[in-house]
């Protein structure tokens, strides 16, 4: 038994296992030659269970789905919108007991290497579902695949910026947006003075600590070495920058329950004048009193650290197939369906979300100010480490940096505490970098 593996998700990888013999998921061999070959002939029902934003995002989604059936009239797709917060837990416990998971899964790309060492996943290398690989991105390619091989097709990237209001700015008489961490506490300053808004929002979700821990070339961990680096002196002088934005006033102190909602919702209505957000965002900004002119939008890279360097996370989401799956036609036809390119752009366009495909970058596409800011930002962006535990790092670390930024714990506590139990449970051969 690997260490980190749960009984249960052993016992999961042998039912699949199990299952796989004498037909692969059952019915059609899983090798997509039907897909291929004879497309229109493919029938039967897809569960899809898809992780967006039910408001904002999913009716663009629901959109596509439409369009899916029409062009394969034999294809019923299930859709299921399912919570974000709720999709990894409840995927796992439906694929290790075998009841009730997906055919296909719209999976962040911190879950997908987890999903495929514990064996939910179909391996979709060589398969339709994969379709001109080569026209992706390097970065979201890259977070679909574990150990060589291919278990997810990238449908969405996204990484974080620094949004601001372009109008406090102006009557802060700020001409341009901070650069680092030092120059947002000034700018904070000079808007609370003129206009009476609050300076920067910071979410108390863990994902959007990991600019400050690489303003300090840090990381959560490091794969290369086996080691947790949450807690070694860079990360926790990254953390105490954070913490520092708030005893200073520069940032308010965030709600410890749905913190990261209320700044959006004060964002959006000119009560706050800077917050750190990803594409996904502004559909729901732009609906806000203070952005019924788009333009009055500015996005700017990270700020940087106090070692000059400014860095956010590659993000985004994968389709992933179901190891279990009895219809894997289907599902690969529908895999292929949604992440191609003018279904990418189609989205893009409708609700800002950035394409994982080269050729969905078209004229029209960087022609929205928005998607073109966020994709230089790609450039710059890190990927994330290429663990299985990936995901359930978040689990611990969102406890303790949400005490962290409401000045509850210490960030060497709150890391400390973090990195132990990361230890104990997650990363139980690695080591603790002080």
């Amino acid at each position: 038994m690997r260490r980190g593996i749960s009984v249960a998700a052993v016992v999961g990888v042998l039912a699949l296992t199990a299952t796989a013999c004498g037909g692969d998921g059952g019915g059609d061999g899983g090798d997509g030659s039907k897909a291929a070959n004879d497309p229109g002939s493919v029938s039967g029902t897809v569960t899809w269970w898809d992780t967006s934003d039910a408001t904002n995002e999913a009716p663009a989604f629901k959109k596509l789905v439409s369009a899916f059936e029409a062009k394969y009239p034999k294809i019923k797709v299930d859709y299921v919108n399912v919570p974000f917060d709720q999709a990894q837990q409840k995927f796992k416990t439906a694929a290790s007991t075998g009841k009730g998971a997906p055919d296909v899964l719209r999976s962040d790309v911190g879950w997908t290497p987890g999903f495929a060492q514990l064996g939910y996943l179909k391996d979709l290398t060589g398969t339709p579902a994969l379709d001109n690989a080569g026209d992706f991105l390097d970065g979201p390619l890259k977070n679909a695949a574990y150990q060589g091989k291919t278990y997810g097709v990238p449908q969405v990237t996204d990484t974080l910026g620094l949004l601001y209001n372009k109008d406090l700015f102006r009557k802060a008489g700020i001409e341009a947006p901070p650069a680092d961490w030092n120059a947002v506490k000034d700018a904070a300053r000079k808007i609370k003075d003129k206009t009476g808004a609050e300076g920067i929002g910071l979410s108390p979700d863990g994902y959007y600590s990991l600019p400050f821990l690489y303003g300090e070339n840090s990381d959560m961990v490091n794969v290369a070495g086996k080691k947790i680096t949450i807690s070694d002196a860079a990360s926790v002088k990254g953390i105490e920058t954070a913490v520092d934005l708030v005893k200073s006033g520069a940032a308010p102190k965030p709600a410890g329950t749905d913190g990261y909602n209320a700044l959006k919702t004060d964002f959006k209505n000119g009560k706050l004048a800077m917050m750190v957000d990803g594409p996904w965002a502004t559909k729901e900004i732009f609906g806000g009193g203070a952005y019924k002119s788009k333009e009055n939008l500015g996005i700017a890279t990270i700020p940087a650290g106090s070692t000059g360097t400014a860095g956010a996370p590659v993000g985004g989401h994968n389709l992933v197939v179901y190891a279990g799956s009895k219809n894997f036609d289907a599902s690969y036809l529908f895999t292929r369906f949604m992440t191609e390119a003018a279904q990418q752009e189609s989205v893009s366009s409708a609700i800002g979300v950035l394409p994982t495909r080269k050729s969905a970058y078209t004229k029209e596409v960087l022609a929205d100010p928005v998607r073109k800011s966020f994709y230089e930002a790609l450039g710059k962006a890190h990927a994330r480490p290429p663990l299985p535990q990936s995901g359930d790092l978040f689990t611990d670390w969102l406890q303790h940096y949400t005490k962290i930024l409401t000045l509850k714990e210490s960030p060497k506590e709150g890391a400390a505490a973090t990195a132990k139990a990361w230890q104990g449970a997650l990363l139980k051969d690695w080591s603790v970098q002080e």
